[in-house]
C-alpha cells in the first residue's frame, strides 16, 4: 500500500497495490500492521458501516464530539464520490481548511481521516456504494455537523445546489463557526 500524506497532518490518501489477471484482480484492502506504519500511529478500529447512495447525494459534513470522536477509514465499493473533509482541530494551523479526494470502486483508493475532523461526500455516479471503519462506537448525544455550503469553507461540490440530494437533517446544519465544538 501506499501511503500520501495530504496538506492537512494525519490525513492520508491510500492507495493498495492491485494484482490484475484474466480472472479479475486481488487486493489487500486492510492489514493492521501496515496500516498503523503507514500512517505511523495505532488505530484500532471497532465499527464497519456502509452506505448506498443514488447521484447527487451529499451526506455531510458530520463528526462526532468529545470522548466519542471517531478516526475513519472509507473507501468505496462500487460506483464513485467526491469525499471531503475539514479540519475541526482548534489548535491546528489548518483549522477550517478542507481537503478532498475522488474514491471510486475502480481506483480503490482509501482515505484515513483522524479524529479531529469533519466529513462527507457527494456520489458523483448514478449510485455508490460507501464503506468505512470507525475507531470509536457512535453516539447520537455526540454528534456534530456544519453546513455543506459554509461559504468560509469554499468547498467545491462539483454540483450545483439544484443537483444536490440533502437529508433534512444536514441542510439546517449550522457553519463552522456556530457548530458544535469538537473538544
Amino acid at each position: 500500500m501506499n501511503f500520501i500524506p495530504t496538506k492537512l497532518e494525519g490525513c492520508f490518501v491510500i492507495e493498495p497495490k492491485i494484482f490484475n489477471d484474466e480472472r479479475g484482480y486481488f487486493l489487500e484492502s486492510f492489514n493492521e500492521n501496515t496500516f498503523q506504519k503507514g500512517i505511523g500511529q495505532p488505530v484500532h478500529f471497532v465499527q464497519d458501516n456502509q452506505s448506498f447512495s443514488s447521484k447527487g447525494v451529499l451526506r455531510g459534513l458530520h463528526y462526532q464530539t468529545g470522548e466519542h470522536a471517531q478516526a475513519k477509514l472509507v473507501r468505496v465499493l462500487q460506483g464513485e464520490v467526491l469525499d471531503v473533509v475539514v479540519d475541526i482541530r482548534p489548535d491546528s494551523k489548518t483549522y477550517g481548511e478542507s481537503f478532498s479526494v475522488v474514491l471510486s470502486g475502480e481506483n480503490q483508493k482509501q482515505f484515513f481521516i483522524p479524529r479531529g475532523f469533519a466529513h462527507g461526500f457527494l456520489v458523483l455516479s448514478d449510485t455508490a456504494t460507501f464503506f468505512y471503519k470507525c475507531d470509536n462506537f457512535y453516539n447520537k448525544e455526540s454528534e456534530g455537523g456544519i453546513i455543506y455550503n459554509d461559504k468560509s469553507l469554499n468547498i467545491d461540490w462539483q454540483f450545483s445546489n439544484a443537483e444536490l440530494l440533502i437529508s433534512e437533517k444536514d441542510a439546517i446544519l449550522p457553519t463552522i463557526e456556530n457548530a458544535k465544538k469538537a473538544w
